[in-house]
C-alpha cells in the first residue's frame, strides 16, 4: 500500500490545524498553506476532501477559514486518510464490499490481502489525531 502525497498531506494539515487553532478560531488557507509549504490551491484541493468527509468546518469572509470539526482525540487516522485516498485497500479487489471479483472463491492471495487489510485497519483505527500531536503513536509489536 501506497498513501500518495495528497494522504500524507492531509495528515499534515490536520496536524496544522490541531496544533495552530483553538476551538473557536478558524485558520486561513493561506496560512496552512505557507507553514506546511503547500501551494494555496493544492492545500484547497485537500480541503475541499476534508471538509466533505465532515473532518473539517469552513467559514467564508475576512475572518474565515478551516477548523477541526471535532476534537483531535476523537478523529481516527483512518478517516484522514480516507478522505484524501478514497480507501485504504492495499489491492484493488478489496476496495468493493463485497468483493466483485470473478476469481475471488478460487484466489489463493486473497486471505493475505484481506489479513494485511485488517492489520492495516486495525493499526490506525487505534491512533487518534491527538496521538500523532503529542508524539505517542504506539510502537508496531
Amino acid at each position: 500500500m501506497l498513501i500518495s502525497t495528497k494522504g500524507r498531506y492531509a495528515l499534515r494539515v490536520m496536524i496544522d490545524l490541531a496544533e495552530c487553532a483553538d476551538k473557536e478560531a478558524f485558520t486561513s488557507l493561506k496560512d496552512i498553506a505557507e507553514r506546511q509549504e503547500f501551494s494555496e490551491k493544492y492545500t484547497e484541493s485537500i480541503m475541499k476532501n476534508l471538509v466533505k468527509a465532515g473532518l473539517v468546518e469552513s467559514y467564508r469572509g475576512k475572518t474565515g477559514g478551516y477548523r477541526l470539526s471535532r476534537a483531535p482525540g476523537e478523529i481516527k487516522i483512518p478517516e484522514i486518510i480516507t478522505a484524501a485516498e478514497g480507501s485504504l485497500s492495499p489491492v484493488a479487489c478489496l476496495k468493493c464490499l463485497p468483493n466483485e471479483c470473478s476469481r475471488a472463491s478460487m484466489c489463493k492471495t486473497l486471505p493475505l490481502w484481506t489479513a494485511l487489510q485488517d492489520n492495516i485497519n486495525s493499526f490506525l483505527s487505534g491512533i487518534t489525531l491527538a496521538d500523532v500531536v503529542n508524539g505517542s503513536v504506539p510502537a508496531l509489536n
